[in-house]
């Protein structure tokens, strides 16, 4: 490639998740021969949402106010606070279920290898919350890779001492799913987890 601006737009386009050199390239030069006008309304609002989006001051989540729409809905169940790790989940929760209590954004999981401990996951803001004696039942909705089973392990030794009791979303074979084509890990969890029918 000529242009230094062309590679450097080609290199920008490499920081998102699952985007390589190839993928980056073709953004780059659909943006510069089909639609300039879209590149530009793409450039403006990341540079908007990287100048005004922040974190919820009470549960971590992204917003551009001081406390999300959650946080901020006096008809949200107060008493209930689910535990998840990334804004997306959020979402995802929300779309998916009729949950209607409040959200704790962990922005992360226990690692200790990539330096993340209980400080970066904002745990000690968790606990200030657990103090207040309005949480009655925490819900841990981690994910269930390793570092998301000992981070919610930790979090329930956490909610114990608060006699706040703690319950764990279930994992196991999906909707539509056939038992020879699921993972051991999986299916092992499911059966573990098995409830009455």
């Amino acid at each position: 490639m000529e242009s230094s601006l062309l590679n450097e737009m080609v290199e920008a386009f490499k920081c998102l998740p699952g985007v390589g050199a190839r993928t980056a390239q073709r953004m780059s030069f659909h943006l510069l021969e089909r639609d300039r006008e879209a590149g530009l309304r793409l450039a403006s609002a990341m540079q908007q949402a990287i100048d005004k989006i922040g974190h919820c001051q009470l549960c971590r989540t992204l917003t551009e106010h001081e406390f999300c729409k959650i946080c901020s809905n006096t008809g949200r169940d107060s008493s209930k606070l689910c535990i998840v790790e990334s804004p997306s989940d959020v979402i995802a929760l929300e779309q998916a279920t009729d949950y209607r209590g409040h959200y704790f954004v962990l922005m992360g999981k226990l690692s200790p290898l990539d330096g993340v401990g209980p400080e970066q996951l904002g745990l000690d803001l968790l606990e200030n919350r657990f103090e207040t004696g309005e949480i009655k039942e925490l819900i841990l909705a981690t994910n269930p890779t390793i570092e998301g089973e000992v981070t919610a392990h930790y979090i329930h030794q956490l909610a114990g001492k608060h006699d706040i009791s703690a319950t764990r979303i279930a994992h196991g074979v999906p909707i539509g799913g056939e038992l020879d084509y699921v993972d051991s890990g999986t299916l092992s969890h499911a059966f573990d987890g098995r409830r009455a029918y």
